[in-house]
């Protein structure tokens, strides 16, 4: 409970920034596709008016030259204008088009004063009546107007892809000033002209892609970016939670040790003064007893007992009075083989198997020699207490970036996830004997060479120790 209170204690200050960071993509995305949209909007019509003003320079064109190759010749050569003979609209197509040649042109209609088609590109057309709408008559009223064309599927039309985009315009076919006052430009009839423009609408709706994709890359890596920064930042954060926690624990842990400490200093010696009197009077009764020839084990249970409170009194001092090491040079590998070989008859009534695996050319380190043999002689006691017969005990000794790292793996059953956890509180013991004080002193006697000790589950069973003492200067 507490460590999960010490992450949404440290996570709080981020909360906002979160807050800020993701609510400014959202506006800033919300942005881009309103910009977009309105972007888009805005180069169709550009792209709309841009059309008109080339078809009004075509229709102009087209006008002159209609005026100019055709009903000149034909007034005079006819007197009158008639579509409907062929020689008369073969000049007239020949006009049109020779006039519109490589102007990408898909259709030219013309319509006279009643508003009846006189000719067109599509030939079924001419004849027609009424067939030039709203925009037939804004075009007699000597007004120009265009309009846009789309043709394509819902979706490509919804998101302006269209298959084919055409630009119709309706202009007035008018006479032209310089030829006859008496035509000082009345209208004569309209020209439309349907335009295809679906390559150059393409262009433009791909240059439009291309402007959101790229917003919408840069805004992704900006995103990515800051959700990165922010995620990091909690983990930061998290990280420095879990280590003050971890130090609140040390401390309280340290003011509680220190307590116990003080007070078993106290008991501990007030209860040794009188336990060795009680061994020695007890040692004493004995030979007494062997005097007059009277035959009792109760002595021998009082010095037995005597030695045991003594040394769980010797426990309860090494954990309260932490000893200083002496340091002198010395070698890890000595110091295993000495409790090998002092273990040797406890290894052989188990039938326990001691593997070694020992680098070569070890450098020494700076150690107390008998209080690291006690730490490792525990250590080796417990793993044995772990094993059943035929059980096996790994110890590697490396050197390791200046450090003698040494692990004592045992293939027994391994310890439980919630013993683990409490594995290095005092007095915390699985024996039906023992004060709960070994893992203690061993950790107090490496942690006094500046190591460091910890105690893990091995897969699929097992645990291992692993010790790691630096290597100083000798």
């Amino acid at each position: 409970m507490l460590q999960k209170s010490g992450k949404l204690q440290g996570t709080k200050p981020f909360r906002l920034v979160k807050f800020f960071t993701f609510s400014s993509l959202v506006i800033m995305f919300t942005a881009t596709i309103i910009i977009s949209a309105l972007n888009a909007h805005w180069v169709r019509n550009i792209l709309l008016e841009k059309s008109e003003e080339y078809a009004s320079v075509l229709v102009e064109n087209l006008n002159h030259q209609i005026i100019s190759r055709f009903m000149l010749p034909v007034l005079i050569r006819y007197g009158e204008i008639r579509l409907r003979e062929k020689e008369q609209f073969l000049l007239m197509d020949t006009v049109v088009r020779s006039t519109l040649h490589s102007f990408n042109v898909d259709m030219v209609t013309i319509y006279d004063e009643k508003n009846i088609i006189s000719y067109s590109f599509d030939q079924e057309k001419i004849g027609q009546e009424n067939a030039g709408g709203v925009h037939y008559e804004k075009a007699m009223k000597k007004e120009a107007t265009s309009r846009l064309l789309q043709q394509g599927s819902f979706l490509e039309l919804l998101f302006w892809f269209p298959q084919e985009t055409k630009i119709i315009t309706f202009a007035p076919l008018r006479a032209e000033k310089q030829i006859s006052p008496a035509w000082a430009g009345p209208v004569l009839g309209v020209v439309e002209i349907v335009r295809d423009v679906s390559d150059d609408y393409k262009k433009v709706v791909n240059l439009q892609a291309l402007t959101v994709g790229s917003c919408f890359i840069v805004m992704g890596i900006l995103f990515l970016v800051l959700l990165f920064v922010v995620r990091h930042g909690e983990k930061i954060i998290e990280r420095r939670a879990e280590e003050r926690l971890k130090l609140e624990e040390k401390l309280r842990q340290a003011e509680h040790l220190s307590a116990i400490g003080e007070m078993t200093a106290g008991i501990s010696h007030e209860i040794r003064n009188p336990l060795g009197i009680i061994k020695s009077s007890a040692q004493l009764l004995k030979k007494k007893m062997e005097k007059l020839d009277a035959k009792s084990g109760i002595p021998d249970i009082i010095v037995e007992e005597s030695g045991r409170l003594d040394n769980i009194i010797t426990d309860f001092l090494d954990v309260a009075s932490p000893k200083i090491p002496d340091l002198h040079p010395c070698r890890v590998e000595d110091i295993i083989e000495k409790n090998i070989d002092y273990l040797t008859p406890q290894i052989k009534d188990n039938n326990l198997n001691i593997i070694k695996e020992i680098s070569g050319h070890l450098p020494e380190v700076l150690a107390d020699n008998a209080m690291l043999y006690q730490a490792f002689l525990n250590i080796l006691i417990n793993a044995f207490q772990a094993l059943k017969n035929n059980g096996c005990i790994t110890i590697k000794i490396k050197y390791d970036s200046g450090s003698i790292v040494i692990n004592f793996i045992d293939n027994g059953e391994g310890i439980r996830k919630e013993i683990l956890k409490k594995i290095w509180t005092p007095f915390f013991t699985t024996k039906d004997t023992g004060t709960g004080l070994g893992l203690g002193i061993v950790k107090n006697m490496i942690e006094a060479h500046s190591g460091t000790i910890t105690i893990t589950n091995m897969e699929p069973k097992g645990a291992n120790v692993e010790i790691t003492l630096p290597v100083q200067e000798t």
